[in-house]
């Protein structure tokens, strides 16, 4: 045999040999995930209306509600009359006397009651998928100053979606 020859050959066995050991084979997999609609409530800071004596003027202060839902979710926000049996539109905060009325107000200029039937008096909203800032207006209005100690009720907020 020539040498051309043998040289063409070798040539030939290395290329079979290279390729019968870059065989492979592939598959495929899917990833999912399924985004219901949800929602959640942040932690809420008390409504403080501080230290009094006389009730003879409106004392105001604020909260605020952080719900975040999911994007598009939409959502009603509902506050319960507190746990001293008022109404939602004139709750009560019980101490060593006689009961302080307060009510709780969706808008800054404190005329929109915040209960809890839908809609009438709840606050709605449609989730971004990000924490929204709801903010809650309190209002101690004049009356009666009871005797002197500390006062608190304790509301339930619900969030439907």
């Amino acid at each position: 045999m020539s040498s051309k020859v043998c040289l063409g050959f070798a040539a030939v066995l290395l290329l079979a040999a290279g390729s019968a050991q870059a065989a492979t084979v592939s598959t495929t997999f899917n990833n999912k995930i399924t985004i219901v609609g949800e929602c959640q409530v942040g932690a809420i800071s008390d409504i403080d209306f501080g230290s009094h004596g006389i009730l003879n003027a409106n004392i105001d202060g604020t909260t605020a509600i952080n719900v975040t839902c999911t994007n598009a979710t939409a959502f009603s926000i509902a506050l319960d009359k507190g746990l001293t049996g008022a109404t939602t539109s004139s709750r009560v905060m019980t101490g060593p006397g006689s009961p302080i009325s307060y009510s709780l107000y969706s808008d800054a200029a404190r005329t929109a009651n915040w209960g809890s039937v839908y809609p009438s008096d709840t606050v709605q909203g449609t989730g971004i998928g990000v924490a929204q800032t709801i903010n809650v207006y309190g209002r101690v209005p004049p009356q009666a100053a009871p005797v002197p100690g500390s006062y608190s009720d304790t509301v339930t907020v619900t969030v439907s979606y």
